[in-house]
């Protein structure tokens, strides 16, 4: 079923919309960014601010955020062979200082 999963999204047409596949696991050689849906809050779970603000350019920053370290906690090997841009460094940049801020926090 996989194989004919896979096959099946070449043929044109096939998906709705051409670009679905271009940002699915594995096709930049990333693993794709979590996904949220309604309600904002179940179970504990917060969509985060950034994907209600409606700013394009910060939710594309958050969604290639979350696949560089999605990937570099799950699949480092996978992180290593990737080519980082400079983008991609200053992403990584950020959330290392969000990591230790949020340490900070909670020392106090």
């Amino acid at each position: 079923m996989a194989l004919i999963d896979a096959v099946t999204r070449l043929i044109p047409g096939v998906l709705h919309n051409e670009n679905s596949c271009q940002e699915e696991s594995f096709q930049q050689g990333l693993l794709e960014y979590p996904q949220y849906t309604r309600p904002f809050d179940f179970a504990g779970h917060v969509v985060p601010s950034v994907l209600l603000s409606g700013n394009h350019e910060e939710i594309r920053r958050w969604r290639r955020q979350m696949s560089l370290l999605r990937t570099r906690d799950r699949r480092p090997e996978l992180f290593q062979q990737f080519g980082l841009t400079a983008e991609d460094r200053q992403l990584l940049a950020e959330a290392r200082a969000d990591e230790v801020g949020k340490g900070e926090q909670e020392k106090r």
